[in-house]
């Protein structure tokens, strides 16, 4: 930092020149329309407006779109170094989000995508539109409807510091090694997590695999003092082997309701995607399963605190003289409910397919160590869960820290 702060002195010492992306243009234009369904698996490599925000990042070098070059009118093309600005989006904060091809494709630009081309480093210029100041310049996009809309004149009046080619080069080669530093990260945290989901899930299916194989060689990870103990505690409580039983026999399934006659207030209500709002009264207080009826089959939840529950999921009263609401709930995670689906458009599931699932119901005794082992990895991949934005969101903050410390420059 501080060589290069000499440098910067020494190469500006009068400050460094801000211009308007319009000054250091050599071609600034707006891409052409080209719809979902017309893209192809082969063709010329193509970008769309909305791969900007939810595909690139900060530069890209391949192209995820191809389409077939002679049914777009009119097409516009971009190559190496240019910069692609989306000029529709949907809030102010984030319209005319860019990023740099660095790739050497010749490429078709879609419609709503205004294409910058320059002679300055791309990788600089994208670093520098990502700054918050640049942001600030975006954003005065004009909103229609729900829709936020920029322009080719907003893109030319964005006003950026532009020190020398070979002080870019230097602020882009910090700015990567920062960059590949948060991605290495977010990568090694992403795939601890993987990592922790995967091994309770071996955990769970092989404790709950009673007479399959003993747990000494299913649940291998596991230390040997515990899986012998409970293989030998099984061996005594069950020498006959470990009855299934339907759900019918261990819990009731409970259809949900409607709540908007009732108040605000801290209960939550659920949906089978979670929490949707909070109201002033509960239909159920008791630790319980929550099972969706309708949409995404594979959220199960548990909940011990008073909730509501809407039709989309149900709710379930467990014989706790049968079955533990804990271990009920790890069973069923087992079974993948997912798989069960008996519709042909939105995934549902009635009652009478899930009281016909059968789950191993060893005595309480058995339920409660297996529930304590299982708990030990949902606590740990819970932790990693809620830490992990945590730790990502504060790197990128460093990272945004330091980039635009490093792209502020005094004005000349």
């Amino acid at each position: 930092m501080r060589n290069l702060d000499e440098w910067i002195k020494e190469l500006c010492p009068d400050g460094v020149a801000y211009k308007k992306l319009g000054e250091i243009a050599t071609n600034v234009f707006r891409g052409a329309g080209i719809k979902r369904d017309e893209l192809t698996e082969t063709g010329i490599p193509c970008v769309r407006y909305g791969e900007i925000y939810t595909t690139y990042g900060i530069w890209f070098d391949t192209c995820v779109s191809h389409i077939n070059e002679n049914i777009v009118a009119n097409p516009k093309y971009f190559g190496h170094g240019d910069i692609l600005f989306a000029v529709t989006g949907e809030s102010v904060e984030d319209i005319a989000k860019s990023t740099a091809y660095i790739g050497h494709d010749k490429c078709l630009a879609g419609g709503d995508i205004v294409v910058l081309q320059h002679e300055q480093n791309p990788k600089y210029l994208s670093y520098v539109l990502s700054t918050e100041m640049a942001q600030k310049q975006k954003s005065k996009g004009r909103v229609k409807s729900k829709v936020v809309h920029s322009s080719v004149p907003a893109i030319k009046e964005i006003s950026i510091p532009l020190p020398p080619l070979n002080i870019q080069r230097e602020i882009v080669h910090i700015l990567d090694q920062f960059t590949e530093l948060t991605t290495e990260l977010t990568t090694e945290l992403t795939a601890e997590l993987t990592a922790r989901k995967q091994q309770y899930e071996y955990y769970r299916d092989s404790l709950l695999s009673f007479g399959e194989k003993p747990l000494m060689e299913s649940a291998g990870g596991l230390r040997p003092n515990i899986t012998s103990k409970l293989d030998n505690r099984i061996k005594e409580l069950c020498p006959d082997g470990v009855a299934y039983k339907e759900l019918k026999e261990v819990l009731v399934i409970k259809n949900g309701s409607d709540y908007k006659k009732y108040g605000k207030g801290d209960v939550p209500v659920y949906g089978s995607g979670g929490i949707m709002t909070y109201i002033d009264t509960y239909v159920y207080n008791k630790p319980t399963v929550l099972i969706p009826r309708k949409g995404s089959l594979n959220k199960l939840y548990y909940l011990e605190t008073p909730f509501w529950n809407i039709d989309t999921i149900y709710y379930t009263i467990i014989n706790t003289d049968v079955a533990l609401p804990k271990y009920v709930y790890h069973c069923l995670l087992r079974e993948h409910l997912e798989k069960l689906n008996t519709a042909g458009g939105v995934p549902s599931l009635t009652q009478t397919v899930l009281n016909r699932v059968k789950i191993p119901v060893p005595p309480i005794d058995i339920q409660r160590e297996i529930v304590h082992i299982l708990d030990q990895f949902t606590e740990l991949i819970s932790d990693i869960t809620e830490g992990l934005p945590a730790e990502i969101a504060a790197r990128q903050q460093q990272y945004a820290y330091y980039r635009d410390k490093l792209l502020t420059f005094k004005e000349k």
